[in-house]
């Protein structure tokens, strides 16, 4: 009995176990042939969104269901790239989606995703095995790394928005554009017109191109400036920008060759019938008896644009003591602006002085001019220094000038450094010379923070006049001088003062309209 009580018990478990694997095989083979029950417990565990070993950057809505493709299911987890939405094809090769609209949340997380991400590399946590699915985007190897961020196998082929975004991050953290920080670069594109065909706006002594100079290397060259996106400058554009406006040159010689060249540039160099010659709509007509008039102005129609420049070589104010007597004495009035510059300030939209070599001895004796300061002469003999002369007077009319902006809101004010001489082994009336031909001799780049004009930059702080900052770029460029050509023959004496055009002046114009 006992015995047959242990078999007896042994077949029912037998029989239980039988039964127990007949049901599941029956649920298994359910499992796999009911895609409703399939799909049922798919959506359940979607509402979970259990944790995925790759966040997910976009919001949950724009995850879709899956896609069939051959009869293969395909992964549509949305990867982020810089950005890009990526979905993985049945290769394991990202497919490249539409551009996203990105959230302003989205932008601000790429914003400051680390550097070392940012880099595209990551050291995977401890314990978990990075992924090496490979992806390709605009033909570029990636893998997928623990936190889901492509690692670069190579430099990417990056998106024009991914650059765009990229620049703009950069430039914002880049220092404030600076023009008189650069270097001089060759650019086969140079010069901006030709010097032989500019002669209805430049002077003939100043075209080097129309005298004996043998060589013109020194046209070939175009300032770079340090973290400044400066466009190339194009005429019509120019144009364009100055519709309805007048721009005024009050300076030197200098100043002179600076309106000369911009005449040029505006022009493309060619002669245009159309200009119009407004000179007598500012009083700059040539006297009778002297030589030229006090300064000149142009007309474009097209545009109603005025291109202007009046002769002031000291920025002073300067009255004859006696009208009726050729010989007489001039009133150098330093605390005064140009009696010119106080009458026609209200037309003018954009204002570029310059001042410097007339401040001498020679010329103040043979111009017969006589310091003035109160309305009377000077008798202060500080004051007579003509360091101190200089000073005064360009702190006077850079006061009086930035008091006059608040009056004159629409115009921009510019004060132009001083252009250097380059005369080596004596000076202009000793035997000085500039006889290199060679570009760039001292170098190409200019590093320095603060101006070699020291006076002018200091009386423009605290004021709304701009510097236009040439002193030290033009520095570098003592090769690009008259020299001793002239159209005539070749002089003993050197002109290492006024340069070539075309040549350095073009260059202060490129930066001026830069910042006008």
């Amino acid at each position: 009995m006992k015995g047959g009580y242990s078999y007896s018990f042994s077949w029912r478990q037998i029989s239980l176990a039988l039964v127990t694997l007949v049901i599941f095989t029956t649920l298994l083979w359910t499992w796999e042939t009911n895609p409703i029950i399939v799909m049922t417990l798919r959506s359940a565990q979607e509402w979970y969104h259990l944790p995925s070993e790759f966040p997910v950057e976009a919001p949950i809505e724009s995850v879709g269901t899956p896609e069939m493709v051959n009869g293969v299911e395909t992964s549509i987890t949305p990867i982020t790239e810089n950005g890009t939405k990526f979905q993985l094809d049945t290769e394991g090769v990202a497919a490249l989606d539409s551009i996203p609209a990105e959230s302003p949340k989205t932008q601000y997380n790429q914003n400051v995703i680390p550097p070392s991400r940012s880099k595209g590399t990551q050291t995977p946590e401890k314990g978990v095995e990075k992924s090496t699915i490979p992806i390709t985007e605009n033909g570029t190897k990636l893998q997928l790394d623990t936190k889901g961020v492509a690692a670069v196998d190579s430099v990417p082929a990056e998106s024009p928005e991914t650059q765009y975004n990229q620049n703009f991050m950069s430039s914002s953290r880049n220092k404030v554009c600076n023009h008189a920080k650069g270097k001089w670069v060759a650019d086969s594109r140079r010069p901006l017109y030709s010097g032989f065909s500019c002669k209805q706006w430049l002077s003939i002594m100043w075209s080097c191109r129309m005298t004996q100079r043998p060589d013109f290397s020194f046209e070939g060259y175009r300032w770079q400036p340090e973290n400044c996106d400066m466009q190339e400058f194009e005429r019509s554009a120019f144009l364009r920008k100055m519709q309805d406006k007048t721009i005024a040159f009050i300076g030197d010689s200098l100043g002179r060759q600076q309106f000369q060249s911009l005449m040029c540039m505006a022009t493309g160099g060619e002669a245009n019938p159309e200009v119009e010659n407004v000179g007598w709509q500012y009083g700059l007509v040539k006297p009778r008896g002297a030589i030229r008039p006090d300064g000149w102005a142009y007309r474009f129609p097209k545009t109603n644009t005025t291109i202007l420049y009046y002769w002031s070589a000291s920025l002073c104010d300067l009255q004859p003591l006696n009208i009726s007597d050729k010989q007489t004495n001039v009133a150098m009035h330093l605390d005064r602006p140009p009696a010119f510059m106080s009458r026609f300030l209200h037309r003018f939209d954009v204002l570029v002085l310059n001042t410097g070599h007339h401040w001498n001895r020679g010329k103040l004796n043979a111009n017969r001019w006589v310091m003035h300061v109160n309305g009377k002469p000077n008798e202060d003999r500080n004051i007579a220094e003509i360091a101190n002369a200089k000073n005064l007077t360009i702190y006077s009319v850079v006061r009086w000038l930035d008091l006059q902006l608040v009056l004159h809101p629409r115009l921009k004010a510019f004060f132009r450094t001083i252009s250097p001489r380059h005369f080596f082994n004596g000076d202009w009336n000793t035997g000085g010379s500039c006889d290199n031909t060679i570009p760039l001799t001292n170098g190409s780049e200019v590093t320095q923070e603060g101006s070699l004009d020291p006076i002018i930059e200091g009386a423009l702080k605290g004021t709304k006049i701009k510097i236009l900052d040439i002193t030290a770029l033009s520095q570098l460029r003592d090769e690009a001088h008259m020299s001793r050509y002239t159209f005539r023959g070749t002089l003993n004496s050197s002109d290492c003062l006024h340069w070539c055009l075309p040549g350095i002046p073009d260059t202060w114009n490129e930066l001026l309209v830069a910042q006008i």
